[in-house]
Order: structure tokens, then sequence, then C-alpha cells
């Protein structure tokens, strides 16, 4: 094979926004002429629709990804000498979360097929100080959720979903952020459904935890200049749900869209011999090929990442990256080894299937507007640089 001449970014916003620009400008002269910035009606019609997409009774715009979780642990109580299980193989806002709020993140490691948090292990890491379990619907996919429920159930615990990368995921008929108590979501402008950008969502069905998310948002008050909990300023902007507003609207066609290129990234992939067995994950670096990514039983995966397991993966990038093909590695530290969380004393070794995945997943393009000729850039460039070994 020979090097194509094709450039492919990790992401193209820009393509994304030329199918949309005139219903997004339309959108924020409505808030301009409005000049209601704050909250308010832009927000609330947002709120009525994606919860209605979601399938929950109560969906409550927030600052970002990382208040929504933020916000989600206040509304359930977390604090100082509480622990919260959650998996180390993630973005550091989860566990940061919990730190903030003078809790302990108790990590408990992932699943080597799907990454996601690992259930089997769940039970052995709760402690009488255990108050919330915290699973990560990780790259577009829900975390195994029933056995964890069932857990929470009887043990009397919280779970909040971080559902930031899994807007319209499912596990078995449900929607991520519909089978824990909380769900969290994150409007970053590279998910599946971005902003202009900071933003992020909480979903519940629970009345009560609604009340106290609507409260700790907007400072606590109720009404205003009285503050009845004590909260902060994580409220979603008018200027960015108007622009949320037109993307749902698109959100099942993009997802559709992303679907497709892993079917055509599985055939490529397959076509050119470069499919290795899951059970070859050890051997990565003595291997001539790659992993693909796990779709789960009764689940639907909505591709907000396609992460391979790759041998020689950061030689790998190096040469994509010279033929202007993007790739990212999610993530190349798990939490249990950053420098900021030294404090729970973690070591090398301590969660061998994250840290495996963390020297050997990358990402490659997914984003809808992304063509065959562009995934066949990326899957020759691949094979070339694995025929060259």
């Amino acid at each position: 094979m020979t090097n194509s001449p094709v450039r492919v970014p990790l992401l193209d916003l820009k393509a994304q926004y030329a199918t949309i620009r005139e219903e997004i400008q339309v959108a924020l002269l409505r808030v301009v002429e409005s000049q209601q910035f704050i909250l308010g009606p832009e927000v609330e019609a947002f709120e009525r629709e994606i919860a209605a997409y979601i399938g929950c009774a109560y969906a409550l715009g927030v600052s970002s990804g990382t208040d929504a979780i933020l916000a989600s642990l206040m509304a359930v109580g977390i604090g100082a000498g509480d622990e919260v299980v959650t998996a180390p193989y993630t973005f550091s806002a989860t566990a940061q979360a919990v730190v903030r709020l003078g809790a302990r993140p108790v990590f408990v490691d992932i699943d080597p097929l799907t990454l996601n948090i690992n259930p089997a292990a769940v039970e052995g890491a709760l402690t009488p100080r255990t108050r919330a379990i915290l699973p990560i619907h990780l790259y577009g996919q829900m975390a195994e959720m029933e056995p964890i429920a069932e857990i929470a159930h009887q043990r009397h615990l919280y779970v909040v979903e971080d559902a930031a990368q899994a807007l319209g995921a499912t596990y078995r008929g449900q929607a991520a952020g519909t089978v824990g108590d909380l769900g969290c979501f994150s409007f970053f402008p590279s998910k599946n459904l971005g902003g202009f950008g900071d933003g992020g969502l909480v979903t519940s069905n629970d009345p009560e935890l609604a009340r106290r998310i609507r409260l700790l948002r907007n400072h606590g008050q109720e009404p205003k200049y009285h503050t009845r909990l004590l909260g902060g300023n994580f409220r979603l902007d008018a200027i960015q749900a108007a622009v949320l507003r037109v993307k749902l609207g698109h959100l099942d066609a993009w997802t559709l869209a992303r679907q497709a290129h892993a079917r055509i990234y599985r055939r490529l992939f397959a076509e050119a011999g470069l499919v290795l067995d899951p059970g070859q994950r050890e051997r990565l670096d003595r291997q001539r090929g790659l992993i693909l990514p796990c779709e789960a039983a009764a689940r639907r995966h909505i591709y907000n990442q396609f992460t391979i397991w790759a041998g020689r993966r950061d030689a790998l990038r190096a040469f994509l990256s010279a033929r202007g093909i993007g790739s990212e590695v999610y993530y190349p530290v798990p939490m249990h080894l950053q420098e900021s969380l030294g404090f729970l004393g973690h070591r090398v070794g301590d969660f061998p299937v994250s840290e495996l995945a963390a020297a050997h997943t990358v990402s490659l393009p997914i984003y809808p507007e992304l063509s065959e000729a562009m995934q066949v850039a990326v899957v020759e460039a691949i094979a070339e640089f694995y025929q060259q070994l």
C-alpha cells in the first residue's frame, strides 16, 4: 500500500457546523434578541426536549460535565470521610469531584473488553464508609449496570452515572443517565452532542434529587437571595442551550453515521488482516495488528470514540501524524497513578487492566462527517505501519 494524500483530522467541527450554519445563526440571534442569557426560557426548553430524548423525568442544565458530577455528589450528600467506588481509567474530573468534597475515591479495575468498570470487583471494594458507586460509560458504551444497581440497592448506596461520553447509549433498553439515581453528561465541543463551549446536564427520575440539583446549580437559592443549600454557580447559559437545541435535532442521524463508520472500520481492518483476538491483549507489542472495540450484548454503542488496542501504540501515532491522520490517547495515565491523587498511596500494578489499556489504546477519527475514503486512508496507513515492522 502507498501513502495516502488524504488528510484525516481526529475531529472536524467545522464540517459539522457547515451543515447546520443557518439553524445555529437563527438560534443565536434569538438569544441575543431576547437578552436573556442566564437560565431562562431557552434553557427550560432545552431541558424539556432532552429529558424527552433521554426518557427521564428531570433534566437540569449545568455549566459543565465536571460540575454535573460535582453537583450530583453534593445532592446525595457526599462529604468528608465518605467513599465513592469508581474506576481509575477515565478523565480526571470524575475522581477530582469526589476529592473536592473531602471524600475518597475507591478504585476498582475495568473490564478488559468494554473498558468500563468491572462490576465483579465492586462488592469487594465496599466498606462501611461507602456512600455511592460512580460507574463511567466510556467511549459511548454503558457499563454493565444491572449488577451495579443490584449491589447499590442491597447496600442502600447511591448510583451516580458518569455518562459524559454516552448520550443516546442504552443498556437493556434503558438510556444512559436513567439507571442510577443521577446521570451526568458533558456538552464539551468534542462530545457527540457538543456545545459552543462548556456545558453539562444532570438527569434523574427522583423529584427530591432534581430539586436539590436545581438549588445547588444556583448557589442554593430559593427564593432569590435566600440560600437553603451551600451550592455554586453551576448554571447552563442560554446561548449554549440554544446551540444544543439545534444539534439535538440532528443527534440521531449523527449517531447512525458514527455507527456506520464503525462498521466500515471493522470491514476494512478485517480485509487488511489486521484484526487480532482480544486474547492477544498482553502480547500486542509482538503482534502486527490491533484489537477492535467490543460491542457488549444488550447495549447500544453510540461511538463517541472508536478506540482500539494497538501494539507499539506511540510509534503508530507518530506514523499516522506524519501522514496527516489524527488520533488521541484517552487516557495515558490512569487515575491511581496521577500525581494529583498520589496521597491515595497507589502503585504501578494495583489496577493492571487499566494500566494496560492506558499503554495500548488509541482513538481513531469517527465523527459523522467522515468519508469512507478518509477511513480507507486511516486503515491503509495503519496497515503500512505494521507491514514495515
